[in-house]
């Protein structure tokens, strides 16, 4: 049992400098296999490295160990704190980073994408603005991409419209709201149209920042604190709104556009670098990037804006940015951020990959091909749209190559002749067809003859690009009339 105190020098430590051990003195240590692991060890190990949480640990959350759990979130809580706004399954979650590289260990909850809507548009103008924010997707290797939340910007100035906007929007909307005005008199308009939703507001500054944290105070809603690229204002306000009590922080540091963009990356990289590196507390929050800032210029040509915005928003996350507010909604602008928000989230340590097992395509019979693949997804998601463009009747076994393409997990032996025969056993390929004829990837092509010898199944080689499947189950299927 703990006192419910660590070392201060302890929590100081990043998450590459927690050892299990150091988790595992914390935890129950009774075995019970409650979280799914066989021991408290080897559910350490995988808490340090990012796969579990501690509320997958039951007994934790018991009377009997809640100083211990107090000191696990001390000891595991990430340099940059988390912060969620909005609420129900649409809320969003910013924040919670650990490394300042992606390779050091992994980025946590995908920057948020914003797009704004206005208090001068007529209803009409907001219902179709928002539905087509709701609507904007993206299928991309099986997962979908979208937008996350609503920044509702006071233009009129006037508490009465805007109030009439924030309502308009929440009513035709659950997506998360950000509020942007520097009006208390506007913001408190907004928020009591809005108290239920609990939206993140903009922004606290040197002239605004009493009146705007008492609303945050009031209506416990999380504050932007902004300043036009002066740091150490900025860490002036920070230390002035703790003292107020308000820790659900985001940060704001000015949005320099054009000449001025290589000083926003690089204030954004200091915060990031401080706080992750330093471990400054006072560095530690949510960095708001505004890309909607470069429609400010005197630019007239609307693609050179929209081509700005794209541009400035994509370099804003690659520089720490955990909310993004942006103004375009037009395909070729947004596409490239959710695509690159997607990749740059992922767990560098692990491929993407989807889960193994047999898939069943079109209405196939006994007599119906039979297909492998690995569960690389990129892999498994272009041969899947290539079987359902052609409109094919087949199964496909997907076998577990721990992620791999077919060509890299051939090399690794990953996917294998004994792989493949353990695929087809474990999946019960016989019981699916009336034939022992199996078509491998071209690219696994030296493979046929040991998997023939080893399953006892006639090995066809399939073309090396899924898009030929269709022109070769012409021709070579049924076998016997090849």
């Amino acid at each position: 049992m703990t006192n419910g105190t660590i070392p201060a020098e302890q929590r100081k430590k990043s998450i590459r400098e927690i050892s299990p051990i150091d988790v595992y003195k914390l935890l129950p240590k009774t075995n019970c296999k409650e979280c799914h692991e066989s021991n408290c060890m080897a559910f350490a190990t995988r808490l340090v490295n990012g796969e579990l949480m501690l509320a997958d640990c039951p007994p934790l959350f018991t009377a009997e160990y809640q100083a211990a759990r107090y000191d696990l979130g001390l000891l595991l809580a990430p340099p940059v704190r988390s912060l969620t706004f909005g609420t129900g399954a649409q809320q969003c979650t910013i924040g919670g980073k650990y490394v300042l590289q992606r390779h050091e260990f992994m980025y946590h909850n995908p920057t948020g994408i914003a797009i704004d809507v206005d208090d001068l548009m007529t209803d009409e103008e907001l219902h179709a603005r928002v539905h087509r924010i709701e609507q904007f997707s993206y299928n991309y290797i099986g997962r979908k991409l979208a937008l996350n939340a609503i920044a509702i910007r006071s233009v009129s100035g006037d508490p009465a419209a805007f109030g009439k906007a924030v309502r308009t929007v929440s009513g035709i909307t659950d997506l998360p709201l950000i509020l942007c005005s520097l009006d208390p008199a506007v913001m408190e308009a907004g928020l009591a149209e809005s108290k239920d939703r609990r939206p993140l507001i903009y922004a606290a500054t040197e002239k605004n920042w009493k009146p705007l944290s008492d609303l945050a105070l009031a209506f416990h809603v999380p504050l932007v604190v902004h300043t036009d690229g002066d740091p150490a204002l900025l860490r002036c306000l920070i230390k002035t709104l703790n003292a107020c009590g308000l820790t659900d922080l985001v940060l704001d540091p000015g949005m320099l556009a054009e000449d001025g963009l290589s000083e926003t990356l690089h204030t954004l990289t200091t915060l990031r670098t401080a706080a992750c590196r330093d471990l400054d507390e006072l560095s530690g929050y949510p960095l708001l990037g505004v890309p909607l800032a470069v429609w400010t210029s005197e630019e007239i040509s609307m693609d050179v804006l929209k081509w700005r915005e794209a541009i400035t928003a994509s370099m804003l996350m690659s520089r720490y940015a955990d909310l993004l507010i942006m103004h375009s909604l037009d395909g070729w602008v947004l596409l490239p951020q959710l695509i690159w928000r997607f990749n740059l989230y992922t767990d560098p340590r692990k491929p993407v990959s989807v889960e193994a097992g047999i898939r069943t395509f079109g209405h196939p019979d006994k007599n119906s091909p039979v297909l492998i693949t690995t569960n690389y997804a990129l892999t498994f998601f272009t041969v899947e749209s290539d079987i359902k463009t052609a409109g094919l009747d087949c199964y496909l076994i997907v076998a577990d190559t721990g992620g791999l393409s077919v060509e890299s997990a051939v090399a690794g032996r990953y996917f294998s002749a004994d792989s493949i025969v353990t695929a087809l056993k474990d999946m019960q390929a016989e019981n699916l067809v009336s034939h022992k004829t199996l078509i491998i990837p071209g690219l696994a092509a030296r493979l046929s003859g040991e998997t023939e010898e080893a399953s006892g199944w006639k090995i066809l080689v399939g073309p090396k690009d899924s898009s030929g499947l269709p022109q070769y189950l012409r021709q070579r299927w049924p076998p016997h009339q090849a």
